[in-house]
Parts: structure tokens; sequence; C-alpha cells
């Protein structure tokens, strides 16, 4: 386990050498922070359901209201008579409150805070899936750069190979079926770097939908982050930190909660009103009154709406038990494939020094005349296949680790120390949590919208 531990937090080896002002793996997750719309878009969300919180907590306070009326009439008071007309208008204040709903408004605020705080794990969901695609695209565009490389190089040993075999084939020493098969193979080879620079060209694109550009003089990659020394410690990590069990925790309390708003239907309100009115006359007229209701019959849809929550609130928690289950299996899925990688790595080490003594034998061999053109050019390959093969499981290794770290809940711009500012979910959840109108705070609020850039 020490062994693999070690492997586990090395650098894969790159073929590029360093250059002045390479674009490092931070770079590359700090541009897919910044220039990700899907995060915009959650924190859009989340922004959202802040007011939901602000609009419960509207519900506790009056409401106030102005009507003005102002109105034509025209009227004859008896049959042949005169007509008398006139212009009539009135303003009226009223002020209306909630004053008893045993619990409803505030229920309904804390289902709002909840919901919000579930958005926020959804947040950073979305966050370490964009984190974690930077880090996917960084490694395959190195990954296919080095494959073009290995692949150019392949198209150079054959053709070399080719001119061997025609030189060897003018002076008699071999038939023309040598040389067809070197030419065979160099158009195999050809084929090869062809769709070698096309992986490349497809790992840029990707790269570009990441970072929001294409990369320049990607550095190497750095040493990957510490993981826990065993798969249990990882486990037990995920267990406690991973956004969608906690998002499923509170979907599971924002269930509960909801059963306890339909409880309280049963129950009646008290609602007070105050108006005051004056009329073009002169006539004022104040009033003040209480009201008490409560629903007697409403064809069963209360109990309907409670029976309801309570069978939310069971699949709540069924799925909050499901999360649990799939992030365990997702750590214990990702931890064998980082130990299969670790072993593909060492294994293709092996066979890459097996690959080259062969191709060198070989090669010997056969300018003695005791192995063919064909024995040369399928050593070579084997020792290409090694070395593509390598570098593909250094790849998954270092990628495995990524994985393992979301897996955890922990690829994050905070865990990963990237040092930038990033979006404070309690920012503006805290300008408008108390509903705010037209107030120092709501002119915090423009501040707020101005650096969002909206």
């Amino acid at each position: 386990m020490r062994t693999f531990f070690a492997a586990t937090v090395m650098a894969i080896s790159v073929l590029a050498a360093p250059v002045a002002q390479a674009e490092t793996l931070s770079d590359a997750f700090i541009a897919a922070y910044r220039h990700s719309n899907l995060l915009d878009k959650q924190a859009a969300t989340l922004r959202a359901a802040d007011e939901d919180v602000a609009q419960a907590v509207a519900t506790l306070r009056p409401v106030i209201e102005y009507t003005v009326n102002s109105g034509y009439s025209r009227s004859q008071t008896t049959a042949g008579g005169a007509f008398t007309d006139g212009l009539s208008s009135s303003f009226e204040l009223s002020a209306s409150m909630m004053l008893m709903d045993f619990g409803r408004r505030s229920l309904r605020i804390e289902i709002a805070r909840e919901t919000v705080l579930a958005t926020r794990e959804a947040l950073r969901r979305i966050e370490q899936e964009v984190l974690f695609d930077a880090v996917a695209a960084y490694v395959d565009v190195q990954v296919k750069g080095q494959i073009v490389s290995l692949r150019e190089s392949n198209v150079r040993l054959v053709t070399q190979e080719l001119r061997a075999a025609q030189d060897r084939f003018d002076v008699g020493e071999v038939t023309r079926t040598d040389v067809a098969i070197a030419e065979a193979r160099l158009a195999a080879a050809r084929a090869g770097l062809s769709a070698a620079e096309g992986d490349r060209m497809v790992a840029l694109e990707a790269y570009k939908a990441a970072t929001g550009a294409y990369p320049k003089n990607l550095a190497a990659l750095p040493a990957s982050p510490r993981l826990p020394k065993s798969m249990d410690a990882a486990r037990s990590v995920a267990l406690k930190t991973n956004p969608s069990i906690l998002q499923a925790q509170r979907s599971v309390t924002i269930a509960e909660l909801t059963i306890e708003l339909a409880k309280s239907n049963f129950k009646p309100t008290l609602s007070g009103s105050v108006r005051s009115s004056i009329a073009d006359t002169g006539v004022e007229r104040q009033s003040l009154g209480l009201v008490l209701s409560q629903e007697i019959y409403s064809g069963g849809a209360t109990a309907s709406v409670l029976r309801k929550a309570i069978a939310g609130r069971d699949g709540a928690r069924s799925d909050l038990s499901q999360a649990g289950v799939i992030v365990g299996e997702t750590i214990g899925v990702n931890w064998a494939a980082l130990l299969v990688a670790n072993a593909q790595v060492e294994s293709g080490d092996r066979q890459i020094r097996a690959s080259q003594t062969a191709f060198d034998g070989v090669r010997e061999e056969a300018s003695l005349g005791a192995r063919t053109t064909l024995d040369v050019l399928n050593a070579e390959q084997e020792l290409l296949d090694a070395r593509v093969t390598r570098i593909q499981a250094e790849a998954q290794r270092y990628l495995g680790v990524y994985r393992v770290l979301q897996s955890m809940g922990l690829l994050t711009v905070e865990h990963l120390g990237l040092g930038i500012p990033t979006y404070d979910p309690a920012q503006y959840y805290n300008a408008v949590k108390n509903a705010p109108v037209h107030s120092a705070r709501g002119k915090k609020l423009d501040r707020i919208f101005e650096k969002l850039g909206k």
C-alpha cells in the first residue's frame, strides 16, 4: 500500500520542456472556474432561492395599499324630472396583516432557508464537475500531444526501414515482398499519425470548452493531490462532505418541514385590517376588523396534501440512503481504477524496457540477415504500442486521483488552494434575507448586482 500511495502522488512525465510563461494546471482550473456558464447559471439559481426566503419573510409584515376612486354619475330623481349629474372621488388607505396562522409562515421561511442550503450544495457539485473537466482536458491535450510525437517518430522509423528494405532489394538480399510489407506499414503509420493529429484537435476543442481558450505552452503536470491512505478512509470522508449526500440531507429536512406545513392547514387563521377613507364630500370613514377563518370542508384536498407530503418525506429518505450507496460505490470504483492504473504504469515500464531490448536485438539481427523486415516492423510496432499504453495509463492514474477527490467532495477551489476570489453564496443571501425594499441594504444589493455584471 505504501508503494501504491507514493505512486499516486507522482506527476506524469511529459515530453514538453519548460517554457517561459507556460500555462499551468492551476491556470486551467482558474480559467475554467471564471468562464463556466454552468457555474453562472447555478449561482443565478441560488440567488433565486435566496429570494424565496425574502418573500417568505415578507409575509410576516403588513400589506399597505391605497385606492383612489373617481367617477361620473347622472341620475333622474323622478319620472320626467330633471337630471342631475356630477363627479365624485374618494381615497382609501388600508393595511392588513396576518396575526396568527399557527406557524405556517415560519415553516415556509424554514423551508426556503433549507432550499437555499440544498442549492448551495448543488453549486458545489457543479464546481467540482467544472474543475474535473478542466484537469481532464489539460491531461488529454498533453497525452494527445505525446501520442502525436510518438506517431511522428514511428513514421520516420518506418520510412527508414522502407529505405533499408529497398536498398536490400536492390542488391538482391530480400524479395519484393519485404518492400511491399514496409510500404504497407508506412501507409498504416501515416494513417495512425493523421488519426492522432485529429484526436489532438478534438482535445484542443475540449480544452477550449472547459477553460474558455485554446491551450498555450502547457506546463508539466504538478504532483497530484494527496489522498487518504485507504479506500475506507476516503469513503468515510465522502459520506460527510460529498455534496450529493449533503443536498439529499437538506431535501429530507425540507420534506419533514413540508409535512408540518401540511398539518398546519387544518388550523384556523386570524388576520386584521385597518381602513381609512375620505370622499370629496368631506365624509370620512375608518374601520378596524379582525377575521378568524378556518376551512371546514375541502372535499378531502387538505388531507391529500398531508398524505402527499408524507410520501415525499419517505421518498426523500430513500434518496438520501441511495445517495450514500452511490457515493460509496463511486469511491470503491474510482479507488479500484486507481489501483489498476498504478499497476498498468508499473507493468508498462517493464513492457517498454523489454520491447526496446527486443526491438534493438531484432534490428541488429536483421542487419546480419537473420531477421526479416517484417520482424523489425513488428518489434517496432510492439514498442510503439507499449509506449502509447503507458502514456494512457499514466494519464488515467493522474485523473484517478482527481476522480477520488471529486467523489469525496473535495475537488473545490478552496481545497485545491487556487487562491482566487470565488462566488460567495452568503453575500447575496445576507443582503436579501430580510426582504429589503428601499434602504441602505437595498443600496448594498445594487452594488452586488454591479459586481455580478448584471
